[in-house]
């Protein structure tokens, strides 16, 4: 196979990242500004404890999410995006334009083929 036919292992990577189960909300919420694990979790729904933990911890290995303690009784973990996190804001941007513009909702009279051809 050549080179030009082969997935770019970075672009794999991002689309694993971001496309992870959860992953998209946890940023599409903290766009908006930062939150609290429980302001997130409110945000979310569905989302267990235990999911949300481990994508944020993922999100803050990535350097995407900047997570604070806010020294205080009692202590206070603040959760916003770093300047790589809000970088992804126009391309989820466009991921939930184009999502709106695709989405069956609203188009049950519509063929697949029909929507495909517009």
């Amino acid at each position: 196979m050549s080179p030009a036919k082969r997935v770019c292992p970075v672009l794999h990577h991002a689309i694993e990242l971001i496309g992870s189960r959860w992953t998209g909300a946890v940023i599409a919420v903290l766009i908006r500004d930062g939150a609290r694990f429980a302001e997130l979790r409110a945000a979310i729904p569905e989302i267990s404890d235990r999911m949300l933990a481990d994508r944020l911890r993922a999100l803050e290995a990535e350097g995407i999410v900047l997570r604070t303690v806010v020294p205080e009784t009692p202590v206070r973990v603040e959760y916003a995006l770093t300047a790589k996190g809000r970088g992804l804001a126009r391309a989820l941007d466009a991921i939930g334009k184009w999502a709106h513009r695709w989405s069956d909702d609203g188009r049950k009279g519509t063929t697949a083929t029909a929507r495909a051809s517009r």
